[in-house]
C-alpha cells in the first residue's frame, strides 16, 4: 500500500484529516544563570580571575565562602597541596547557547596563569563554567562521556543535579561528582535557582 501523501500548508487545506499534522511552536530557550567554579592552591587568583570574567560576563552577584577541596587528589600533581574551591555567579542571565564560548574563554584565563614546566604548561587556577534553570545545574566540560552531550565548539555539557519538587532542592545523579553531593554545595545552587526566579519574573514585567 502506498503511504499516504503530505501537503506542506499551515492551513492543512486539502489534507484528509487523518493525515492532517500539527506543528507545536518552537520557543527560544529560557535565559540561564552563569556561575564559575574556581580550583586552585593560590586563592590570590580568584579575584584576579573574577575581575577578568566581570569585563566579559558582567558584575557578580553572589559567591560562596572558600571551600577545602580535598576530595580527590586529581589535580595534585598539576596544581600542588592544599587546593581550594571557590564560586561565582553572575547577575546577567544568559542564553544557555552560549555556554560552549564561556568554557573556551575560560580555558584562555587559565592559559593565562599556567607556568612551564618539565616541558608543557601547568595550571595555577582551573576555571569551570556551567549553568543554573529552574530544573538543573549544568557543568561544561572538554571531556566526553556516557552521560554528557556534545554542546558545540569541541564542548560538552553535563547535567550534575536536577531540581526535585518533592525535595524542594537541587539532587545528584549517580555520576555527580562527591562535592557537588554536599549540602554545602545543594544549599548555594538552591540558593542560585531561587535568584534566576526572580531576574527572568523581571524580566518579563519589563518586556
Amino acid at each position: 500500500m502506498a503511504p499516504p501523501s503530505w501537503r506542506l500548508s499551515h492551513s492543512h487545506a486539502g489534507v484528509r484529516p487523518e493525515y492532517a499534522m500539527s506543528m507545536k511552536e518552537i520557543r527560544p530557550p529560557l535565559p540561564v544563570k552563569l556561575f564559575i567554579g574556581m580550583l586552585s592552591p593560590y586563592p590570590e587568583l580568584f579575584s584576579v580571575c573574577a575581575e577578568l570574567l566581570c569585563r566579559e560576563f558582567g558584575p557578580v552577584d553572589s559567591e560562596s565562602d572558600l571551600f577545602r577541596w580535598d576530595i580527590t587528589d586529581y589535580y595534585r600533581d598539576e596544581m600542588g597541596e592544599n587546593i581550594i574551591r571557590k564560586f561565582i555567579f553572575f547577575e546577567r542571565i544568559m542564553d544557555p547557547g552560549r555556554l560552549a564560548s564561556v568554557k573556551h574563554f575560560a580555558i584562555d584565563i587559565e592559559r593565562q596563569f599556567a607556568l612551564p614546566r618539565n616541558g608543557r604548561l601547568r595550571r595555577r587556577i582551573n576555571v569551570d563554567p556551567g549553568y543554573v534553570t529552574e530544573a538543573k545545574v549544568v557543568l561544561a566540560t572538554t571531556k566526553d562521556y556516557a552521560h554528557r552531550l556534545y554542546i558545540g565548539e569541541n564542548i560538552y555539557g553535563e547535567v550534575t543535579l536536577r531540581y526535585s519538587t518533592h525535595e524542594r532542592s537541587f539532587i545528584p545523579h549517580e555520576f555527580t561528582y562527591p562535592d557537588f553531593r554536599t549540602k554545602a554545595y545543594l544549599a548555594l545552587f538552591n540558593n542560585a535557582r531561587e535568584s534566576l526566579r526572580d531576574a527572568i519574573r523581571a524580566k518579563t514585567e519589563r518586556e
